[in-house]
């Protein structure tokens, strides 16, 4: 009969064994350069995400959808959340 303290050994040792053989996630963060400094590329896709909500608010007063349009934070908040999605799959990668 097995022990509780060897199963619980395997239990914790599988997970961390398989994180060894990838290495993937030991590139760093992705960055890019400003000025000579080097920044987060979420920073950046964040910057785009507050940019494409605003775009999406200005649009919705512009065309009256502000009017009928329930829960326009949340709509907002999706665009821009989905512009700085698709900003970071483009240019950094999956």
């Amino acid at each position: 009969m097995r022990s509780l303290q060897s199963s619980r050994f395997e239990w914790i040792a599988g997970p961390v064994l398989a994180l060894t053989l990838f290495p993937e996630a030991c590139r760093g963060a992705p960055s890019i350069e400003v000025a000579g400094a080097y920044f987060p590329a979420w920073l950046s896709c964040a910057l785009v995400a507050v940019v494409g909500a605003v775009l999406a608010r200005a649009a919705m007063v512009v065309t009256g959808l502000a009017q009928v349009m329930p829960f326009q934070l949340f709509v907002c908040i999706s665009i821009g959340l989905l512009a700085a999605a698709l900003v970071w799959v483009a240019w950094i990668g999956l």
